[in-house]
Formats: C-alpha cells, structure tokens, sequence
C-alpha cells in the first residue's frame, strides 16, 4: 500500500501534469496551428526544435534548464529581479521543465489534426465572410477535437512519467519536488522492493490504460491508426 509519502508524490504528479497539460494546450495549439497552415521557410527549424525533446536526453534538457533559470541565467535574474526567487528546486520550476519536454507530444498531434482538416472547409467558411479568427474557433477547432484529446492525453502522461528532468530541476525534496516517478527511484534505491512494485505497477497500468484509451476513441474517429507519429519517452 502506499504511505503517506507516496500519497503526497501522487498529489503532486496529478497536479504538475495538469498544469503542464493546460500550459501545453494553451502555448501549443497557435505552434501547431502555424505549422500545419504556412509555408514559410522557417517549418523546418521550428519543427525540429519542437521535435528536439524526443532525441535528446532528459538530463540535457535539465541541464540547460538549470543553467537558464539559475541564479546566474538570464531567466533567473529575470525571476530574482521580479522578487520570484529562483525557479529550480521548486514546484514552478518543475512545471518549466515538464512543459518544455512534453512538448513535442501535444504539438504534433495537433498539427497532424490541423493539417488533415484540408483547406476546403476553411475555403466554404471565407465564402460565408468568416474572419479568419471564426474560422478556427468555429471551423478548425471542432474539427481537431480528436487531435485535442489525443494531445491532452499524451501530455498529461508523458509528466505523469518523467523523470530525468524532474530529478534534474527539482531533486527530491518531500512535498515539494517529489514526483512519483522520483519517489520511485528512492523506493529502490532504499531496496524497500515492496513500495517500489506498488508504484512501478500502477504506472505501467495507468500508461497502458492511456493508450488503450487513446486507441479506442481514435479508432472509433478514424477506423484506426496510431495516436501519434514518432513519440519517444525519456
């Protein structure tokens, strides 16, 4: 069963992922959008730097996210000057970090949604004298519903898993920074095997729950298919 600790872990990974999903949602939709609809040059960088977190490893991208939001890094004497104190080792320096490696996983199957939309209902929609604004909240954006619940989904998992970063940007500090996928690394490094079978069995049953899940309505929408394209885990 698990203790008082790994309720407190659990608490805290519910609300750090739903956080960083919401942060997700909210920065990735106009990304995703962008990508789906220009033909600028610039696809190609912007969709490899959002792609960057599935090939590099999760302790370079805490790394650098230490460096930055340190007390020597631009976004730490940004914080330090606004009287926020430094981001790293806190529950807001988690949420940077987890929203900076989740990204790709909400970003792509929202453009992949936005781009098999097609131009011709948004063609029919500029016939009627929608703004291009009406046009995606009431033509693009029902229309992605699926690419949405895809991307939330995969989103909240994906924090719900992550661990390298976490360590990194936030160490294990009880009631603060001590996520599950944490707590787990202190269950087997204590060789407490016991604590560590309970929570290792309930995330591999919550991981494959999600993508039953993500599965299931997406085969129901599409009559199959995958719910994302080239994810990776760190």
């Amino acid at each position: 069963m698990l203790d008082a600790d790994d309720l407190q872990a659990l608490r805290l990974t519910a609300s750090l992922a739903t956080l960083t999903t919401v942060c997700l949602l909210v920065l990735g939709t106009p990304i995703a959008w962008w990508l789906a609809r220009t033909r600028s040059r610039l696809k190609g960088v912007v969709a490899a730097v959002v792609a960057l977190p599935l090939v590099l490893p999760p302790t370079v991208i805490g790394f650098y996210l230490l460096m930055l939001m340190g007390p020597h890094g631009p976004v730490g004497q940004f914080t330090q000057w606004l009287g926020w104190g430094l981001l790293p080792f806190t529950f807001w320096g988690l949420a940077v970090g987890s929203v900076m490696h989740s990204f790709p996983f909400v970003v792509q199957p929202l453009q992949q949604a936005f781009e098999a939309i097609g131009p011709r209902p948004l063609e029919v929609a500029a016939t009627l004298r929608a703004s291009p604004w009406d046009r995606f909240v009431t033509v693009a954006l029902p229309l992605a519903r699926p690419g949405f619940l895809t991307a939330a989904v995969l989103g909240f998992a994906h924090t719900v898993g992550e661990f390298g970063v976490v360590l990194m940007i936030g160490g294990n500090i009880p009631g603060a920074t001590r996520v599950l996928s944490v707590a787990l690394y202190g269950h087997v490094e204590a060789m407490d095997h016991g604590k560590a079978e309970v929570l290792a069995g309930g995330m591999v049953a919550f991981g494959f729950l999600v993508m039953l899940v993500l599965y299931v309505l997406n085969g129901r929408v599409s009559g199959a298919g995958s719910p994302v394209r080239g994810a990776g885990h760190g």
